[in-house]
C-alpha cells in the first residue's frame, strides 16, 4: 500500500485528483470560462465588483478549483502568485486584502496584514489535495503550519462551552465583550476535518463538529445569518455585520453539502427557501422576509446541489466573480458528496 493511498484512508476517503472537464459554455468549459473572466495569468484571482482586488478567499478558491479541475498550471501560478503577495506576516496565515489601486502598497511594499480564515482553510485543503490526490507537489510541511496557525490564532473557546472551539474569522478579529464574533459560511467541515486529520490538529476536527452544532442552534431559530455574536446566554446580533440571511449564508448551506451533511436542518432551511427556478431569494431577513432576488446561474447551481437537482452547465454572460465561483465549486461539490445519484 503506497504513501497516497496510506493518507486517503486517513482522511476518510480518497477524493478525485480532477472533476472531468465535461461542463460547457459555449466552446469554453465552465472552468476556462472562469479562468478567462477572473484569473490573470500572474495567478491573481480578480474580484471586479469590488474595485479588482485580490482577496485570501479568492486565491484559496482559485488553488482549489485548478487541483479539482486538474489543471497545475493554473494551481501553480495562483500558488506562486499567493505567496509572493499574500504571504507578509510573521505566521502561515495569508494578508486577507490585495488592491492594484493603493498606490502605499505598489510603492512601499505596504500591505493589509489581517487574514481571513476561511482563505487560509481553502489554501491548506487545496494543497491537501495537490500533495495527496494529484501529485504536484510536496506541501506538507506547509499544511501543517497552517494548521497549527489556524488552532492557534483562529480558535476561540465557546463562552457557552469554554472546552470547545469556535472558528473565528480571523486571527484578529474584533473582540466583543458579549461573546465572540462567528461567520456561520467560514465553517467548511470537510476541509476543518481532512486538514485536521493530515496535520494532526485535532482542534480542527472539533472546530468542525462544534460548528455544525452550533449551525443547527442558529437553524433551530430563524434563518442561519450571515454573522452572529455568540455569547454566555445564546446568540446575538454582531454590530456592523450582516444579521441578515445573505450572500454569506449561501456559503453555509454548499459546505455542509459538500461535507456530506444533506440532513443538516441549515441545508433544509435553505432548500425550503429556494424553489426550483431562476428566481432566488439571495438576502433576507432571518424571520424570512426576501429583500433581494437573483437569476445568476452560480446559485442556481448552489440550489440544484442541495435538493440533487439538474445542475445547468456554464455561467452567465457577465455573471460576477461571487456567483461564477460558487457556480464551480457546486460542480466539484455535486461529485464529491456522494449524496446525489449520478
Amino acid at each position: 500500500m503506497n504513501r497516497r493511498t496510506l493518507m486517503s484512508l486517513a482522511l476518510g476517503a480518497a477524493l478525485p485528483a480532477a472533476v472531468p472537464t465535461l461542463v460547457r459554455s459555449g466552446t469554453l468549459t465552465a472552468w476556462e470560462h472562469w479562468k478567462s473572466d477572473f484569473l490573470e495569468e500572474s495567478g491573481r484571482v480578480i474580484d471586479e465588483m469590488q474595485g479588482g482586488v485580490s482577496h485570501s478567499e479568492g486565491q484559496g478558491y482559485g488553488l482549489l478549483l485548478a487541483q479539482a479541475f486538474g489543471d497545475r498550471a493554473a494551481f501553480d501560478a495562483i500558488e506562486a502568485w499567493t505567496t509572493e503577495q499574500l504571504l507578509i506576516r510573521k505566521d502561515a496565515l495569508m494578508a486577507w486584502r490585495w488592491s492594484p489601486s493603493d498606490v502605499a502598497q505598489r510603492e512601499t511594499g505596504a500591505r493589509d496584514w489581517h487574514t481571513a480564515t476561511d482563505g487560509d482553510l481553502f489554501r491548506a485543503w487545496a494543497l491537501l489535495r495537490a500533495e495527496v490526490f494529484s501529485g504536484w507537489g510536496d506541501y506538507g510541511d506547509t499544511v501543517r503550519d497552517i494548521a497549527n496557525a489556524l488552532v492557534e490564532l483562529c480558535l476561540l473557546p465557546d463562552p457557552r462551552a469554554p472546552e470547545e472551539p469556535v472558528l473565528s474569522p480571523s486571527a484578529d478579529a474584533p473582540v466583543f465583550a458579549e461573546g465572540v464574533l462567528f461567520n456561520p459560511s467560514y465553517v467548511m467541515s470537510r476541509a476543518l476535518r481532512e486538514v485536521g486529520a493530515f496535520a494532526g490538529a485535532e482542534e480542527l476536527v472539533r472546530a468542525a463538529d462544534h460548528g455544525e452544532i452550533i449551525l443547527s442552534e442558529l437553524a433551530s431559530v430563524g434563518l442561519v445569518p450571515d454573522w452572529v455574536l455568540v455569547t454566555p446566554d445564546g446568540f446575538l446580533p454582531a454590530t456592523g455585520y450582516s444579521n441578515r440571511h445573505g450572500y454569506d449564508a449561501i456559503r453555509a448551506a454548499l459546505y455542509l453539502f459538500w461535507s456530506g451533511r444533506g440532513d443538516h436542518p441549515a441545508v433544509s432551511q435553505k432548500v425550503a427557501l429556494w424553489p426550483a427556478g431562476r428566481d432566488l431569494p439571495v438576502v433576507s431577513t432571518v424571520d424570512g422576509q426576501i429583500l433581494e432576488r437573483s437569476t445568476f446561474a452560480g446559485y442556481r447551481a448552489v440550489s440544484e446541489l442541495i435538493r440533487c437537482g439538474r445542475l445547468a452547465p456554464g455561467q452567465d454572460t457577465q455573471e460576477p466573480y461571487y456567483p461564477a465561483t460558487l457556480g464551480l465549486l457546486a460542480y466539484v461539490a455535486r461529485r464529491e458528496s456522494g449524496l446525489c445519484d449520478g
